[in-house]
């Protein structure tokens, strides 16, 4: 409760000051802008205001960035960058503020966040990225990498931490992502009801708001377990509660229509979750992923047993039905599936080749092609797109060296422990209800990380550092009660 007291609030004092600042501002902003013929001068209002709430009171910025999320979308900057406009750019404002607001507020603030396990291991697995950087090929990709890690972290990590404490800030939260997620998701389901609800037609609908059908659905599902919870926030038979239980039914429908098998496995999930934790199995689970995935590893890579699953070029293609690329799936035939292998072999390759350190972050792409095994080519193995390994936790193992997978593992694990052991811990309905939803959100982002590379995307990465942070916080809030 004491470090919420500090944060800014709005000074009635100065309403004066603060009406006139801005009439003089859009003055300004109009004789400049017709004086040098740059209209955009016009927009300094704009700026003013954006300056008064950094100021009085950054959650509104905060909540903006929030709803963002949903809305933003993909833009290729001159110099090779790209950036996710205009969440990633308010990120990066967020970042600058809260770190002014530390160095003001710090010794002030409650020590337990900092002092997280959580933070620790958090803490530890940008360090460690940070020291892969020096021994990237390509340093200027992973300082770019590291960069954006940073900003992302602080924001969506620390700033979060500070702001998102009780039940009524979750409810906040809700509530700023929930409404242009909807709205995403309307405009998406009528040009998809246009275009006959087709499997072929998905991703042409999706634009501006998601890159492909898998960051589509990945958001959608992310978001799903803090819906699920939505209705015991309203009264019971209100509109309101009418309303969540219809977008409940509402997100369903567009994630099934996504044809996503990532997210239908993610669902089918939950429950699971749900039931390991409590039952209290989250330890013997974990183990057991650990011991199947070392068994499976050195399965395929004894004897060279990996090349008895080679695909047949010539059937390894595109499908144009769902139906159709399920049962190819199942057969070795799909070719999204195949491209996916055929990069995982060339990274176990890299891995052996680096394990240490690695090839540095976001240095998989310009190297794996020399790692590659021809018998697992598919046609789209020129990889136009630049597109990753399709595996984060390989990704890390390639990228940043065993030892950066055993801190990220080690970050995962430690997450879904301390919620099993404050699920139980709890003795609030409510709490535990908190609890359940951010623990669910981050295993299924965890799941989707198997075959897919999307922490560093604002759609995925956001929920899993601000889920982090909502449970740190959590546990706070237990220790209270």
């Amino acid at each position: 409760m004491f470090a919420k007291k500090l944060l800014p609030t709005p000074i009635n004092s100065d309403i004066n000051y603060l009406f006139w600042g801005l009439v003089g501002t859009i003055l300004l902003g109009i004789t400049l802008g017709i004086a040098t013929e740059i209209y955009v001068l016009f927009g300094l209002p704009v700026l003013y205001l954006g300056a008064y709430l950094a100021i009085v009171d950054f959650r509104k910025i905060f909540y903006l960035l929030l709803a963002t999320i949903p809305l933003s979308t993909e833009v290729n900057l001159p110099g090779g960058f790209g950036t996710d406009f205009p969440s990633e750019l308010l990120v990066i404002v967020l970042m600058g503020i809260y770190l002014l607001y530390l160095l003001k507020n710090g010794t002030r603030l409650n020590s337990h966040f900092f002092k997280h396990p959580i933070t620790l291991l958090l803490l530890l697995h940008i360090a460690w990225i940070g020291i892969t950087s020096l021994h990237a090929g390509e340093k200027i990709i992973s300082l770019k990498f590291l960069l954006a890690k940073i900003w992302y972290v602080t924001t969506y990590y620390f700033l979060a931490g500070l702001l998102l404490k009780t039940e009524k800030d979750l409810k906040t939260f809700f509530k700023w992502v929930f409404i242009p997620l909807l709205f995403t998701v309307i405009i998406v389901m009528i040009r998809h009801a246009l275009d006959g609800f087709s499997f072929e037609g998905i991703n042409s609908v999706l634009n501006p708001f998601y890159r492909n059908h898998v960051n589509y659905a990945a958001i959608l599902v992310v978001f799903f377990p803090f819906l699920w919870y939505a209705p015991n926030w309203t009264k019971k038979y209100s509109w309101k509660w009418w309303a969540l239980i219809g977008s409940i039914f509402f997100f369903l429908v567009a994630i099934y229509l996504s044809y996503t098998r990532a997210a239908y496995v993610c669902l089918l999930l939950a429950p699971l979750v749900y039931l390991i934790i409590r039952l209290r199995l989250m330890k013997v689970v974990i183990g057991a992923v650990l011991i199947t995935g070392i068994i499976g590893v050195n399965f395929v890579a004894t004897n060279n047993k990996y090349l008895d699953f080679a695909p047949d070029y010539n059937k390894a293609i595109a499908h144009k039905k769902f139906d159709n690329l399920l049962d190819a799936t199942a057969k070795g035939e799909d070719v999204s599936t195949m491209e996916r292998v055929y990069r995982w072999v060339a990274g176990f390759y890299m891995v052996a080749e680096k394990p240490l350190t690695g090839f540095g972050p976001g240095n998989f792409y310009p190297y794996y092609s020399q790692y590659t095994v021809n018998s697992f080519e598919t046609y789209v193995s020129d990889n136009p797109e630049k597109s990753g390994i399709h595996s984060y936790y390989l990704m890390i193992a390639v990228e940043q060296g065993i030892i950066g997978l055993i801190l990220f593992l080690a970050l995962c694990f430690a997450v879904l422990l301390k919620a099993e052991q404050l699920y139980h811990r709890t003795k609030s309905a409510i709490t535990r209800r908190s609890i359940l939803m951010v623990t669910l959100s981050i295993v299924t982002i965890e799941a989707l990380c198997l075959i897919n590379d999307m922490i560093e995307t604002d759609k995925v990465g956001a929920f899993f550092f601000m889920g982090m942070a909502i449970l740190v916080n959590l546990e706070q809030n237990i220790i209270r009660e």
